[in-house]
């Protein structure tokens, strides 16, 4: 036994559990539709992903990246200027590849979860009354028709790893699919709007900051009824909805 290594929980709830052991990402999934996704979107990705070692379900083995992540929601990022950067362009990249065949979630049903959500918030005193209007009032702008990208679809800064200034792979593409990409760019910088020109310079068009300002509240009252379910503190999020007063 004395060669077995050290077993770490990396996230844990009662739909997913990611475990790490030595260079191996031991995922294990309830549903494998998910595992299914994650699978050919890496397949297809024209940008560094994780290797795929075996899959038994309901267990996926992906070989460790190396580097580090971007950084945390709610923390400073020590990631340099180039590296967000980087992301950007790994961003524009991954959206100007074919699409997947696969469809996302449709306009109609991105609205009708945000007025579901909206309403769960108020309705359980989670937050004020004025910042879930205020943040639905922004959020308007992202529910506009949408040009189909090749989009990650949880584009979170723990998601994207780095090596100095360079993306060493991107992880957890179980919500990929067809969408908007600037969700995309706004999941990239919830949390940090001093890094958003750093990856606009990197993905080389112009982008509408409005809307990324609106799916970034857009997708933090989406999240924190799941984050709250799901054991997990939604603080960042929160913090981000506060801000937008």
């Amino acid at each position: 036994m004395a060669d077995v290594e050290e077993v770490k929980v990396v996230v844990a709830h009662h739909e997913r559990a990611t475990l790490r052991v030595g260079d191996v990402f031991l995922k294990i999934d309830t549903d494998q539709r998910r595992t299914d996704v994650e699978v050919e979107a890496m397949a297809m990705a024209p940008i560094p992903t994780p290797e795929v070692l075996w899959r038994k379900p309901p267990v996926l083995a992906l070989a460790a990246l190396p580097g580090t992540a971007l950084g945390r929601l709610g923390e400073p990022s020590m990631a340099s200027p180039a590296a967000w950067a980087a992301a950007g362009a790994a961003a524009r990249m991954l959206h100007d590849a074919p699409l997947p065949p696969w469809p996302g979630q449709s306009l109609d049903e991105v609205a009708a979860q945000l007025d579901g959500e909206c309403d769960w918030l108020v309705t359980n005193g989670v937050l004020p009354t004025d910042v879930v209007t205020r943040n639905r009032r922004i959020a308007e702008a992202a529910l506009r028709p949408w040009k189909p990208a090749f989009t990650h679809g949880d584009l979170q800064i723990t998601h994207v790893f780095a090596d100095g200034d360079e993306i060493t792979g991107v992880i957890d593409w179980s919500e990929a699919g067809q969408g908007d990409a600037l969700f995309d760019l706004a999941t990239l910088t919830l949390g940090h709007e001093d890094r958003i020109a750093d990856v606009i310079a990197g993905y080389g068009t112009d982008v509408d900051l409005d809307v990324i300002r609106a799916w970034w509240s857009l997708r933090s009252l989406r999240a924190v009824r799941w984050l709250i379910e799901h054991g997990f503190d939604p603080w960042p999020e929160i913090a981000v909805l506060k801000s937008r007063l």
